[in-house]
């Protein structure tokens, strides 16, 4: 199933490389078949909360937000929206924040670090990263998170594309 199979992509590019909105990003387009080099960089500076400060939405609910945009949002030239994309898809991420909320009870980086690993981290300090690393945080605890949050919005897009 392809909502699994970017499940175990996202995790497995997590543990590897961090970044979880681009490993997110990456398994959603990966399986989804969309060659979209440029939206993959876009994202690299909202990984952690954005910019690693931990007080921000998780990298991962902003990358399936964009993919569910990417597929679903509005384009430049339809700038006008006379269809209303963008109201659709505002209710697509509606739902994608919700049911990602429910899972970790929040979509904030640090209430995710505590529930998760106890505590949370400053990604950029060298101390709080070995701690970070030494709590799993790239073993298991941030893969799951952003498995979880590709499995969401691969399962929403095949939903709606059928």
């Amino acid at each position: 199933m392809e909502s699994e199979r970017a499940y175990e992509l996202a995790y497995k590019y997590e543990a590897k490389y961090g970044g979880c909105a681009q490993t997110t990003l990456a398994a959603i387009f990966e399986v989804l078949n969309v060659d979209a080099k440029d939206v993959f960089k876009s994202v690299t500076g909202l990984a952690g909360g954005i910019g690693v400060i931990g007080d921000g939405t998780c990298g991962a609910v902003v990358a399936g937000v964009i993919a569910l945009s990417y597929f679903f949002g509005r384009e430049y030239e339809n700038f006008s929206d006379p269809e209303r994309k963008r109201f659709e898809t505002y209710k697509l991420a509606r739902e994608f924040y919700q049911r990602f909320k429910k899972i970790f009870g929040s979509t904030r980086c640090h209430d995710i670090q505590r529930r998760l690993m106890g505590r949370e981290f400053d990604l950029l300090d060298p101390k709080d990263w070995e701690d970070f690393l030494k709590a799993g945080g790239h073993d298991d605890k941030c893969p799951s998170v952003t498995g979880t949050a590709a499995k969401i919005a691969v399962e929403m897009i095949l939903e709606r594309l059928k």
